[in-house]
């Protein structure tokens, strides 16, 4: 598998390494930069990919197969 073809608790679990890797503090500079902007990539891509799910799962399919926000169907 790719690492653009990782599963979100893949991506998940390299961003909890690379942190866990961080907090140890004996990585030299330029590891710990590279590490680091790994890091901070992924944790975008995680944030997006969360996003995206609550935006699917916050909507519903009317009668008239149009989805529409949840919110709106309980009113």
């Amino acid at each position: 598998m790719t690492e653009n073809n990782l599963s979100f608790e893949q991506e998940l679990q390299m961003l909890e390494a690379i942190v866990s890797k961080l907090e140890q503090g004996d990585v030299p500079l330029e590891e710990a930069l590279d590490q680091f902007q790994k890091g901070v990539a992924l944790s975008k891509k995680l944030q997006t990919t969360l996003q995206n799910a609550e935006d699917t799962l916050t909507k519903v399919i009317n009668e008239e197969g149009q989805e529409i926000p949840f919110e709106e169907k309980n009113e």
